[in-house]
Protein backbone atom coordinates (compact mmCIF):
# COMPACT_ATOMS: atom_id res chain seq x y z
CA UNK A 1 0.00 0.00 0.00
CA UNK A 2 1.25 3.44 -0.79
CA UNK A 3 2.17 5.52 1.63
CA UNK A 4 0.21 9.28 1.53
CA UNK A 5 1.89 12.27 2.47
CA UNK A 6 0.75 13.16 5.75
CA UNK A 7 -2.96 15.44 6.25
CA UNK A 8 -1.78 19.32 5.87
CA UNK A 9 -5.14 20.89 5.28
CA UNK A 10 -4.74 23.13 8.72
CA UNK A 11 -1.16 23.12 8.91
CA UNK A 12 0.11 26.60 10.40
CA UNK A 13 3.42 27.91 11.38
CA UNK A 14 3.36 28.54 15.19
CA UNK A 15 2.06 32.43 15.39
CA UNK A 16 4.57 35.24 16.72
CA UNK A 17 7.90 33.54 14.76
CA UNK A 18 10.18 35.44 12.03
CA UNK A 19 8.82 34.38 8.59
CA UNK A 20 11.75 33.79 5.94
CA UNK A 21 11.38 36.02 2.82
CA UNK A 22 13.27 33.47 0.58
CA UNK A 23 13.27 29.62 1.28
CA UNK A 24 15.08 27.30 -1.03
CA UNK A 25 14.15 23.45 -1.18
CA UNK A 26 16.71 20.85 -1.97
CA UNK A 27 13.94 18.06 -3.16
CA UNK A 28 15.74 14.90 -2.61
CA UNK A 29 14.61 11.37 -2.13
CA UNK A 30 12.02 10.83 -5.37
CA UNK A 31 14.16 7.46 -6.03
CA UNK A 32 14.51 6.11 -2.82
CA UNK A 33 10.88 7.12 -2.08
CA UNK A 34 10.19 4.32 -5.21
CA UNK A 35 12.43 1.75 -4.34
CA UNK A 36 10.89 1.49 -0.94
CA UNK A 37 7.20 1.31 -2.45
CA UNK A 38 8.50 -0.83 -5.06
CA UNK A 39 8.41 1.55 -7.78
CA UNK A 40 9.83 2.57 -10.55
CA UNK A 41 12.44 5.77 -9.83
CA UNK A 42 10.12 7.48 -12.81
CA UNK A 43 6.83 7.43 -10.25
CA UNK A 44 9.02 8.65 -7.75
CA UNK A 45 9.67 11.84 -9.74
CA UNK A 46 6.00 12.06 -10.85
CA UNK A 47 5.12 12.02 -7.10
CA UNK A 48 7.83 14.41 -6.92
CA UNK A 49 6.05 17.02 -9.17
CA UNK A 50 2.99 16.52 -6.93
CA UNK A 51 4.73 17.36 -4.02
CA UNK A 52 5.91 20.43 -5.95
CA UNK A 53 2.93 21.76 -6.53
CA UNK A 54 1.99 21.34 -2.74
CA UNK A 55 4.48 23.07 -1.72
CA UNK A 56 4.21 26.27 -4.16
CA UNK A 57 0.75 26.35 -2.78
CA UNK A 58 1.49 25.96 0.68
CA UNK A 59 4.51 28.41 0.17
CA UNK A 60 2.07 31.52 -1.16
CA UNK A 61 -0.36 30.38 1.98
CA UNK A 62 2.03 30.96 4.67
CA UNK A 63 3.43 34.29 3.55
CA UNK A 64 6.88 33.37 1.34
CA UNK A 65 7.63 35.99 -1.11
CA UNK A 66 10.74 33.97 -3.07
CA UNK A 67 10.95 29.81 -3.10
CA UNK A 68 13.92 28.38 -5.32
CA UNK A 69 13.44 24.40 -5.47
CA UNK A 70 16.53 22.67 -7.23
CA UNK A 71 15.63 21.02 -10.03
CA UNK A 72 17.97 19.71 -12.01
CA UNK A 73 21.68 19.91 -11.07
CA UNK A 74 24.71 19.95 -13.38
CA UNK A 75 26.04 16.52 -12.15
CA UNK A 76 22.77 15.11 -12.74
CA UNK A 77 23.80 14.51 -16.26
CA UNK A 78 25.71 11.31 -15.10
CA UNK A 79 22.57 9.42 -14.15
CA UNK A 80 21.05 6.99 -16.74
CA UNK A 81 19.84 8.84 -20.26
CA UNK A 82 16.64 6.87 -19.57
CA UNK A 83 16.61 9.03 -16.21
CA UNK A 84 17.50 12.57 -17.09
CA UNK A 85 15.14 11.84 -19.87
CA UNK A 86 12.13 11.10 -17.55
CA UNK A 87 13.19 14.41 -16.08
CA UNK A 88 12.95 16.54 -18.69
CA UNK A 89 9.31 14.92 -19.39
CA UNK A 90 8.55 15.84 -15.50
CA UNK A 91 9.57 19.67 -16.54
CA UNK A 92 7.42 19.65 -19.35
CA UNK A 93 4.45 18.14 -17.57
CA UNK A 94 4.79 20.55 -14.55
CA UNK A 95 5.01 23.80 -16.99
CA UNK A 96 2.14 22.38 -19.37
CA UNK A 97 -0.23 21.76 -16.48
CA UNK A 98 0.39 24.76 -14.21
CA UNK A 99 1.80 27.70 -15.65
CA UNK A 100 -1.91 28.98 -16.47
CA UNK A 101 -2.56 28.70 -12.54
CA UNK A 102 0.38 30.35 -11.76
CA UNK A 103 0.33 32.91 -14.51
CA UNK A 104 -3.45 33.75 -12.99
CA UNK A 105 -2.21 33.56 -9.26
CA UNK A 106 0.87 36.11 -9.88
CA UNK A 107 3.51 33.84 -9.77
CA UNK A 108 6.57 35.10 -11.17
CA UNK A 109 8.39 32.24 -12.48
CA UNK A 110 12.60 32.75 -12.67
CA UNK A 111 15.32 29.85 -13.81
CA UNK A 112 18.78 29.74 -12.79
CA UNK A 113 21.53 27.71 -14.64
CA UNK A 114 23.18 27.51 -17.88
CA UNK A 115 21.52 26.53 -21.15
CA UNK A 116 24.47 24.60 -22.06
CA UNK A 117 23.75 20.86 -22.77
CA UNK A 118 19.87 21.14 -22.66
CA UNK A 119 17.27 20.02 -25.83
CA UNK A 120 15.99 22.67 -27.58
CA UNK A 121 12.55 21.83 -26.60
CA UNK A 122 13.55 22.59 -22.93
CA UNK A 123 15.33 25.48 -23.49
CA UNK A 124 12.61 26.86 -24.89
CA UNK A 125 10.13 25.75 -22.68
CA UNK A 126 11.98 27.43 -19.18
CA UNK A 127 11.88 30.35 -21.66
CA UNK A 128 8.23 30.74 -22.33
CA UNK A 129 7.82 29.99 -18.66
CA UNK A 130 10.03 33.38 -18.24
CA UNK A 131 8.32 34.97 -20.65
CA UNK A 132 4.69 34.78 -19.89
CA UNK A 133 5.12 35.11 -16.16
CA UNK A 134 7.61 38.08 -16.33
CA UNK A 135 5.07 40.99 -14.95
CA UNK A 136 3.67 39.21 -11.85
CA UNK A 137 4.88 40.39 -8.17
CA UNK A 138 2.55 38.19 -6.09
CA UNK A 139 5.09 35.71 -5.71
CA UNK A 140 8.56 34.24 -7.21
CA UNK A 141 8.93 30.96 -8.24
CA UNK A 142 12.74 30.39 -9.10
CA UNK A 143 13.90 27.08 -10.82
CA UNK A 144 17.54 25.62 -10.28
CA UNK A 145 17.41 23.40 -13.34
CA UNK A 146 20.92 22.64 -15.23
CA UNK A 147 22.06 24.78 -12.09
CA UNK A 148 25.56 24.41 -10.08
CA UNK A 149 26.53 26.64 -7.71
CA UNK A 150 30.41 26.48 -8.22
CA UNK A 151 29.93 26.60 -12.41
CA UNK A 152 27.51 29.53 -11.68
CA UNK A 153 30.17 31.97 -9.55
CA UNK A 154 32.92 30.67 -12.04
CA UNK A 155 30.59 31.39 -15.33
CA UNK A 156 30.13 35.08 -13.00
CA UNK A 157 33.66 35.66 -12.42
CA UNK A 158 34.04 35.09 -16.64
CA UNK A 159 31.83 38.05 -17.07
CA UNK A 160 33.20 40.59 -14.61
CA UNK A 161 36.76 39.37 -15.86
CA UNK A 162 35.43 40.33 -19.13
CA UNK A 163 33.93 43.61 -17.96
CA UNK A 164 37.37 44.26 -16.73
CA UNK A 165 38.85 43.57 -19.65
CA UNK A 166 36.59 44.97 -21.69
CA UNK A 167 37.80 48.58 -19.96
CA UNK A 168 33.97 48.71 -18.42
CA UNK A 169 34.58 48.40 -15.04
CA UNK A 170 38.10 48.94 -12.68
CA UNK A 171 39.82 46.31 -10.28
CA UNK A 172 38.67 48.53 -7.50
CA UNK A 173 34.89 47.75 -8.15
CA UNK A 174 35.20 44.32 -7.91
CA UNK A 175 33.79 43.64 -4.62
CA UNK A 176 30.95 41.20 -3.13
CA UNK A 177 27.91 42.97 -4.25
CA UNK A 178 29.51 43.05 -8.16
CA UNK A 179 30.07 39.58 -8.51
CA UNK A 180 26.65 39.17 -6.70
CA UNK A 181 25.17 41.12 -9.36
CA UNK A 182 26.33 38.58 -12.07
CA UNK A 183 25.04 35.73 -10.13
CA UNK A 184 21.73 33.88 -11.87
CA UNK A 185 19.82 34.68 -8.65
CA UNK A 186 20.83 38.76 -8.74
CA UNK A 187 16.82 39.09 -8.68
CA UNK A 188 16.16 37.52 -5.60
CA UNK A 189 17.36 38.46 -2.32
CA UNK A 190 19.81 35.51 -0.04
CA UNK A 191 17.90 32.60 0.94
CA UNK A 192 17.13 32.89 5.05
CA UNK A 193 16.46 29.40 5.21
CA UNK A 194 17.23 26.19 3.03
CA UNK A 195 15.13 22.27 3.28
CA UNK A 196 16.81 19.74 2.77
CA UNK A 197 14.37 16.65 2.30
CA UNK A 198 15.91 12.74 2.33
CA UNK A 199 18.47 11.23 4.57
CA UNK A 200 21.42 13.53 2.88
CA UNK A 201 22.89 16.35 5.11
CA UNK A 202 24.76 18.61 2.69
CA UNK A 203 23.91 21.36 0.19
CA UNK A 204 25.37 19.38 -3.15
CA UNK A 205 26.12 22.89 -4.94
CA UNK A 206 22.91 24.59 -4.18
CA UNK A 207 23.38 28.53 -3.55
CA UNK A 208 26.78 27.98 -2.37
CA UNK A 209 27.18 31.89 -2.64
CA UNK A 210 23.70 32.57 -1.25
CA UNK A 211 23.35 30.46 1.45
CA UNK A 212 26.50 31.88 3.59
CA UNK A 213 24.43 32.55 6.16
CA UNK A 214 20.98 30.74 5.36
CA UNK A 215 19.75 28.72 8.28
CA UNK A 216 19.79 24.38 6.94
CA UNK A 217 17.22 22.39 8.31
CA UNK A 218 17.75 18.73 6.96
CA UNK A 219 14.40 16.75 7.12
CA UNK A 220 13.85 12.86 7.72
CA UNK A 221 10.91 12.73 4.94
CA UNK A 222 11.38 12.04 1.50
CA UNK A 223 10.52 14.56 -0.91
CA UNK A 224 7.61 12.69 -2.39
CA UNK A 225 6.35 13.03 0.93
CA UNK A 226 6.78 16.68 1.30
CA UNK A 227 3.65 19.25 1.51
CA UNK A 228 2.17 22.03 3.52
CA UNK A 229 2.49 20.52 7.29
CA UNK A 230 6.32 19.59 6.75
CA UNK A 231 7.11 23.29 5.86
CA UNK A 232 5.13 24.82 8.82
CA UNK A 233 7.56 22.40 10.60
CA UNK A 234 10.58 23.42 8.87
CA UNK A 235 9.27 27.31 9.01
CA UNK A 236 8.63 26.52 13.17
CA UNK A 237 12.18 25.68 13.24
CA UNK A 238 13.73 28.48 11.44
CA UNK A 239 11.64 31.07 13.56
CA UNK A 240 13.29 29.47 17.03
CA UNK A 241 16.72 29.90 15.82
CA UNK A 242 18.59 33.28 16.89
CA UNK A 243 20.47 34.63 13.29
CA UNK A 244 23.57 36.77 13.80
CA UNK A 245 25.19 36.68 10.72
CA UNK A 246 28.71 36.56 12.55
CA UNK A 247 27.46 38.70 15.49
CA UNK A 248 26.99 37.86 19.08
CA UNK A 249 24.09 36.47 20.43
CA UNK A 250 21.52 38.60 21.96
CA UNK A 251 22.53 39.76 25.55
CA UNK A 252 25.64 38.55 25.16
CA UNK A 253 28.50 40.32 26.62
Amino acid sequence: MTPQPASSEDAQPEKGGSVPVHVGIIMDGNGRWASRNGFPRSVGHERGVEALRRTVRAAQKFGLQYLTVYSFSTENWRRPVSEVSALFTLLKTFVNRDLERLKKEGVRISVFGTREGLPDDIAQLLDRAIHETRENTAFNLGIAFNYGGREEIARATRQVAEDLKAGRIGAAEIDEALLAGHLDTSGFPDPDLIIRTGEEHRLSNFLVWQGAYAELVFMDVLWPEFGESYLADALDTFASRERRFGGLKSGAA
